[in-house]
């Protein structure tokens, strides 16, 4: 069963390439399991990273919470 998240973050950063500025961004994001408690936003880091082909650590979550 897929689980629901409302995520809000930024993509880029130092290790972003110039012709990618910093941005902020906001979207609901369903996993196929629900995150780790403490470690979870790892995976959310990567998914969203993949969708916009980045490395992970070009991602920082500012906030998530699972949607019911």
């Amino acid at each position: 069963m897929a689980t629901k998240y409302y995520t809000h973050f930024m993509t880029g950063g130092l290790r972003a390439p110039a012709a990618m500025p910093s941005s902020e961004w906001s979207g609901v994001v369903e996993l196929r399991h629900p995150l780790q408690v403490g470690g979870g936003t790892r995976e959310l880091r990567s998914l969203l990273a993949r969708s916009f082909d980045l490395d992970s650590d070009e991602i920082k979550i500012l906030h998530w919470a699972r949607l019911h």
